[in-house]
């Protein structure tokens, strides 16, 4: 059989990747450009709905009735609950870091870059006592369940834990923490001032727990610091 007599249909048998590739051309700017307005609002719908209901609330048809929509239109989107889950991981933790970590970035090194890292957090946490912390209800929800949802949001809060040892380590580099701080167990002081802070003031409603999250990490610092600073 001769190249001319090839049949028309013979582009179906094209590789998956030079298919997709090809068909992608074929899709207009703003197609692409409402399809991603589009996840964009889901995923808006989703992170509120895992904020108060957590991670294992979400669902495509949960969703799909949040964001007035078709199970089929979700699913579009996210291709199981399990792809929407981390989704919605992601874009908490990019939300986090809009909020906490790139403003505070901007200050000194040392103590003033560390405290601003502390505050921001402790602002951020008293706007979601009201619906919650996905880091720590998420933490709930997977401590003994091993899989990609847990992997995903074990590797944020990791991401997070390693900038605030980093602020640490650098404040005891410009001399304003001792040269013998335990950095890691400074860090394990302040996330717990974080998780009492979470808890007395959302679960138990008890008021003054900003202030007193705010004296510990005071308390904390005071214990670190050196009495000379370079």
């Amino acid at each position: 059989m001769t190249d001319a007599s090839l049949p028309a249909t013979t582009h179906d048998a094209e590789p998956p990747r030079r298919a997709a590739a090809r068909t992608a051309r074929t899709v207009s700017p703003r197609a692409l450009h409402k399809g991603q307005q589009t996840r964009a609002a889901i995923l808006e719908a989703a992170l509120g709905l895992a904020s108060h209901m957590g991670l294992e609330g979400l669902s495509i048809g949960a969703l799909a009735e949040v964001a007035q929509m078709s199970k089929s239109g979700v699913f579009a989107h996210f291709g199981s609950r399990e792809e929407l889950q981390i989704s919605v991981i992601r874009e908490y933790h990019r939300r986090f870091e809009e909020e906490v970590f790139f403003p505070a970035i901007r200050e000194p090194r040392g103590v003033p870059r560390l405290s601003a890292l502390f505050e921001n957090w402790v602002k951020r946490v008293s706007v979601e006592l009201d619906s919650g912390c996905i880091y720590i209800s998420g933490a709930v929800e997977f401590d003994d369940r091993p899989g990609p949802v847990r992997d995903a949001l074990a590797g944020m809060v990791r991401a997070w834990h390693a900038a605030l040892e980093k602020a640490i380590r650098l404040a005891m580099a410009e001399g304003q923490l001792r040269p013998d701080t335990d950095a890691e167990q400074m860090l394990f002081e302040i996330h717990g001032l974080i998780l009492a802070l979470h808890h007395d003031a959302r679960f138990l409603r008890r008021p003054g727990a900003l202030d007193r999250a705010r004296r510990g990490f005071e308390r904390t610092l005071a214990h670190y610091a050196t009495t000379a600073p370079r």
